[in-house]
């Protein structure tokens, strides 16, 4: 989450910086988070057969390289090609198949009544990642630019041999994962291409809920604010890197009472609970035009946007057969990918109309929509403690 901190600073700057316009920016998130999908299905359909800390691994060289790509080319298609491969996200979170992975492995190892501490332990160590991912590389850009008189377009592109070096770190600790993260020989005959009834029941109705929401943030990705900011308030790249820290850092640390609410209100509650707040603080920004308030509500939507993430882990592992997790979260992270494709090529549009402010109103009414259809559709639902 570092790495994507870091890229998430600079991705829509970059490329503007190398005269491709909105309309192609838009155009190649979407076509990212495209290649994003068809590549994760695959390493998470079968990530339990090949091998989940085979598959991770693979995905680490592939960042390093993609990294590489960034730092020595200014052809679009390269890139585009390089960010697919790479999984460099335009949405500032994981989109690639680690996540997936590393989730099933969490909810493999550790017993309900444990696994929302756990989930947000992991949650505070990611979102932690992404908020010192944005600090260092707005101190990185300004250092080069202003101190050492490098281009805009330099100082950028050395962001992603930072996001290469942290690929090969992560790579590195990948290779001393155990074999308990792996499903065990027992299991190994229960993997197949089928889904039990129970999958079949639920995750259709899942599926719907999540890929709305993540439709919705699509509209307006980190990315995206980041260019927001930077035109709208002539953000520099400090202040964007100190903002985005101290949203990150909030946001991880919103992932621990957010266990604790999945407890006690059940986790179907506690998404509604803490989403539909999120989302109206969000669709607020539209109306701001002092970037004061912006900062507020920024800072006061990213308290709030991560705590239905743990819920809605356990909800997931807790609803499917075990054997069966990896798939759904696979398919699942797969189909909020997918989803996110769709909005990243209008706001392009949007942006070069000067109309960026309406994504944010676009992805509010999409959460809300989709939490009103988690509450008619899951609240009856029961859970299992197992």
């Amino acid at each position: 989450m570092a790495s994507y901190g870091l890229t998430n600073q600079v991705l829509t700057l970059y490329l503007k910086s190398i005269h491709v316009s909105e309309y192609r920016i838009g155009l190649f998130m979407t076509l990212t988070l495209i290649g994003d999908t068809t590549i994760s299905y695959f390493l998470t359909w079968n990530a339990d057969k090949i091998g989940r800390k085979l598959v991770m691994l693979i995905g680490s060289l592939m960042m390093m390289i993609s990294g590489l790509a960034f730092m020595y080319s200014t052809n679009y298609y390269i890139l585009l090609f390089a960010a697919i491969v790479g999984v460099i996200s335009p949405s500032g979170d994981e989109t690639g198949p680690f996540k997936s992975i590393e989730e099933a492995s969490i909810a493999h190892l550790t017993s309900y009544d444990e696994r929302a501490e756990v989930f947000a332990i992991y949650g505070v160590f990611a979102t932690t990642g992404s908020a010192l991912g944005s600090l260092i590389c707005g101190f990185l850009v300004d250092f080069m630019h202003l101190d050492l008189n490098w281009s805009l377009t330099n100082s950028y592109q050395y962001i992603f041999i930072v996001y290469s070096i942290i690929a090969l770190i992560k790579f590195t600790l990948m290779s001393f994962l155990s074999k308990d993260c792996e499903i065990s020989d027992e299991n190994t005959k229960l993997l197949d291409d089928k889904l039990s009834s129970t999958t079949k029941h639920h995750l259709p109705r899942l599926l719907i809920i999540f890929m709305l929401d993540s439709l919705g943030y699509g509209f307006m990705p980190s990315a995206w604010i980041v260019y927001y900011l930077k035109f709208a308030f002539n953000f520099t790249a400090k202040g964007l890197g100190t903002l985005f820290f101290i949203t990150n850092s909030v946001d991880a640390i919103s992932s621990i009472p957010s266990a604790y609410f999945a407890k006690a209100l059940g986790p179907v509650k506690a998404i509604i609970f803490t989403q539909a707040p999120s989302a109206i603080l969000f669709g607020l920004i539209a109306f701001c035009q002092n970037y004061i308030y912006v900062i507020i509500l920024l800072i006061l939507y990213y308290t709030t946007t991560t705590m239905d993430v743990v819920p809605r882990q356990l909800l997931l592992t807790s609803i499917m057969p075990k054997n069966e997790i990896t798939k759904v979260m696979g398919i699942v992270n797969i189909g909020k990918t997918f989803a996110r494709c769709i909005g990243p090529i209008f706001t392009g549009r949007l942006a070069e109309h000067s109309h960026l402010k309406y994504s944010f109103i676009i992805s509010a009414s999409c959460t809300l929509l989709a939490d009103l259809i988690l509450g008619i559709s899951f609240l009856h639902v029961e859970i299992n403690n197992e």
